[in-house]
């Protein structure tokens, strides 16, 4: 049976139609969790961790009021995701992230797993084939010189004129001596802000509240999914932060009561042009 067909199953399980109308979510979260065909899924993937992985997801929903507007069932469905990559889920931590946003077709509140900055650092170095993995603001005189053919930059820290940011980079390099930099001006930033994520413009939007940091998980993932040796379990994380969605992850650090208003329609994010090859 699959993920979904077991957790299906443990939810007609735990209780009755009556009964499931008077129960809260929280305590119809914890029903599921308590099935043993649930708990070997988690047991399956995280061993002996697997126990505090399912108390902090308890602990989520139970403090996140737009993430109880969300079948719990779903929820689980998320949060194995999440287990599979041996991610935690604590918002504070910000490897990963389980996003209630709403359909604004259907008025329905969806869990979405969403990787976060430090969730694709950290799966890198799980691959033992990097070397030096980094991202950072460039400021106004430091950026000495920019190869369009190999996509290096030069920076002199020791130039820079002011606190002006100009731009972000990340930078790879392997253990088998390859590496490679994407640099992306704060014009080229917005740019691709505009056209992927759908929270851009909210006042609530990290992109409002905390440009950088998306800025640089930007730079960080289009760089890896091009150039970046991707080992299968790297694959899966990368697919599952899907495209259209994957900014929402870092509003769900922004407040219990914020829930993102989005179609459901889903967009592909195409190549860009950033890295000249």
């Amino acid at each position: 049976m699959t993920q979904t067909g077991l957790i299906q199953k443990a939810t007609q399980q735990v209780t009755n139609p009556e009964d499931k109308k008077n129960l809260k979510p929280i305590d119809r979260l914890k029903n599921i969790l308590s099935e043993k065909s649930v708990q070997q899924q988690f047991e399956a993937v995280l061993k002996e961790n697997a126990n505090a992985f399912v108390a902090s997801l308890i602990d989520l929903y139970n403090y996140d009021k737009t993430l109880q507007m969300c079948s719990p069932k779903y929820v689980v469905m998320e949060a194995l995701k999440a287990a599979s990559l041996k991610l935690p889920i604590n918002k504070q931590l910000g490897f990963a992230w389980i996003v209630p946003y709403k359909d604004g077709k259907t008025g329905q509140y969806i869990p979405t797993f969403q990787l976060g900055y430090k969730g694709y650092v950290q799966l890198c170095m799980r691959t033992g084939a990097y070397k030096y993995i980094n991202a950072d603001v460039v400021y106004e005189g430091e950026l000495v010189k920019y190869d369009k053919l190999t996509g290096a930059i030069e920076i002199d820290t020791e130039k820079r004129k002011s606190d002006k940011k100009i731009g972000y980079f990340a930078y790879i390099e392997t253990l088998n001596g390859f590496s490679k930099t994407l640099y992306m001006s704060i014009e080229e930033v917005t740019k691709h802000a505009k056209q992927y994520s759908k929270s851009y413009g909210s006042k609530n939007s990290v992109w409002t509240t905390d440009f950088d940091a998306m800025a640089l998980k930007t730079c960080l993932r289009l760089l890896l999914s091009k150039y970046g040796i991707m080992s299968v379990e790297m694959q899966r994380a990368y697919i599952e932060d899907s495209a259209d969605t994957v900014q929402l992850a870092d509003e769900a650090i922004q407040g219990e009561d914020d829930v993102i208003e989005i179609e459901a329609d889903v967009v592909t994010e195409q190549e860009t042009g950033f890295i000249e090859e």
